[in-house]
């Protein structure tokens, strides 16, 4: 046959270029592919290459005429051509598994004059990905690697980083915080941490998630403070896909999502702005939070603990934080007193703070002198835990040796203006480097421990006496016993 000439070719239409092109494409398939299969509208197989057919003893025929006329589904494990029928949109590579093997295929859907899907080609495009494709295979296999390491990375930043045994201290009232922190963690209710900065409220977080029943879920935190006010809802409930220019076309998760099933850390909730504070409600009360830009509402199994360091009722009272919003929250509060009424605990504390610093610096830890303690458990601590590792760092930095003496903590107390406590009345010497409180006579140690016992049952219950008197496991008569001793 002739070859045709440019001039032959402008008689023919548009159309007729389009015919010519599909027939020479699907023959170019039907003898380059390592195998072809058509089915119908009705997903059955209509036809099969001379190919394909070699396939057909490990899928379970033996004879062609056993295959076609079949549901596809039926005879060919982990088809996809019927999703390609249902939905029009072609699948243009893809790894196939059955028991013929693996193949990368193609599917392309077949549509008439109107535009209506007829029936789906499927092309065999390899027959051994193993071999053809293993430099491909290889770097999907690598990639694929990484990110089930960042999986697990990920997942291990989510959990919980401490445990009640990190809170140190076992003064009175260290112990007496463990117990509610423990007792919260058998409930799913929110929990409200009071207490001023640097007390540890993030730490007692963490090991109430830990001590929980939801300890193996994620523990996610949002610190309110440090989020810019126009970001705060999108954090919380997520941004659904394209909710405004720019945002991502599959949309992004919120923390209460990210927490389904675990626990949300709510750092600085005192800080968190009065326009979102409804919204914060609805989601506590109701279990489920409606995406920015979305009108489907998702559903949580979140446990929330909130913290502050500032004083929630006076901010309820000046009209800065919602009443509904703060009974809400303060349905477990637990108040983690400040470093200078535990100090009893500071030998214990600064003992493990030089460790830690020295671990993280990679250096051997220094020996605390025993002056350096007590003048240590001698000072006011505005800024508490946090204040007190800054000055042992500061310290340490300033010792030429691998002991801290009383000299450096007094150099960098006087440079950072740290006060002193007025010192408590003495009627017996103190030994060196033993904080007073613990020479306290203990009848005043224990009656300073259900002191404050009965006023965290008082706030806890509201004020109601008999819940208290439940609450500590002891009479109506004794409570009020209590409460007229502690009045002076």
């Amino acid at each position: 046959m002739p070859a045709m000439t440019p001039e032959a070719l402008l008689p023919l239409d548009g159309q007729r270029i389009l015919e010519l092109a599909a027939r020479s494409m699907f023959e170019l398939f039907a003898n380059a592919s390592e195998g072809m299969l058509l089915v119908d509208r009705h997903a059955r197989v209509a036809w099969i290459n001379d190919q394909y057919k070699r396939f057909l003893p490990a899928l379970g025929f033996e004879r062609p005429e056993d295959f076609v006329g079949q549901p596809v589904s039926k005879v060919v494990q982990n088809t996809q051509m019927h999703r390609v029928l249902e939905t029009g949109k072609p699948i243009l590579i893809d790894l196939l598994s059955n028991r013929a093997g693996t193949f990368v295929v193609s599917r392309i859907p077949l549509r008439d004059e109107a535009g209506k899907v007829i029936g789906v080609l499927g092309i065999v495009l390899f027959d051994h990905p193993e071999t053809t494709l293993q430099p491909l295979i290889q770097k999907f296999a690598a990639l694929q690697r990484d990110l089930d390491d960042a999986r697990r990375e990920l997942a291990t930043q989510r959990r919980s980083k401490y445990t009640l045994a990190s809170f140190i201290g076992s003064s009175p009232a260290a112990v007496e915080v463990k117990r509610q922190a423990r007792r919260a963690s058998q409930s799913s209710s929110p929990v409200l941490l009071l207490g001023e900065t640097g007390t540890g409220k993030e730490l007692l977080a963490h090991a109430i998630h830990a001590a929980s029943a939801r300890a193996r879920a994620a523990f996610v935190s949002v610190n309110i403070a440090a989020v810019p006010d126009t970001l705060l809802e999108a954090e919380f409930f997520g941004v659904a896909p394209c909710a405004y220019t720019g945002a991502d076309r599959k949309g992004r998760e919120g923390k209460f999502k990210l927490a389904d099933g675990g626990t949300l850390f709510l750092d600085e909730i005192g800080d968190m702005p009065l326009a979102l504070q409804p919204k914060l409600l609805r989601a506590l009360q109701e279990g489920e939070i409606e995406p920015l830009g979305s009108n489907k509402v998702v559903p949580f199994d979140t446990r929330v603990i909130a913290a502050t360091s500032r004083d929630l009722g006076a901010l309820v009272r000046e009209g800065r934080f919602r009443e509904d919003l703060y009974y809400r929250l303060n349905v477990l509060p637990v108040k983690v007193p400040p470093l200078r009424e535990r100090r009893g605990d500071i030998p214990a504390l600064a003992e493990v703070l030089v460790e830690d610093i020295a671990l993280r610096n990679a250096t051997a830890p220094c020996e605390l002198a025993g002056e350096a303690v007590a003048t240590l458990a001698s000072q006011a601590w505005r800024g508490n835990i946090r204040e007190l590792r800054n000055v042992l760092e500061q310290a340490a930095m300033r010792s030429d040796s691998q002991r801290i003496e009383v000299s450096h903590i007094e150099q960098v107390l006087r440079d950072a203006g740290i006060d002193r406590l007025p010192p408590a009345p003495q009627p017996h010497a103190v030994p060196a480097g033993v904080p007073p409180t613990v020479l306290r006579p203990l009848a005043e140690q224990v009656a300073e421990v259900e002191r404050r016992a009965i006023e965290a049952a008082l706030q806890a219950t509201g004020g109601n006496k008999v819940a208290a008197a439940k609450m500590l496991g002891i009479s109506r008569a004794k409570l009020y016993e209590r409460l007229e001793l502690a009045v002076p």
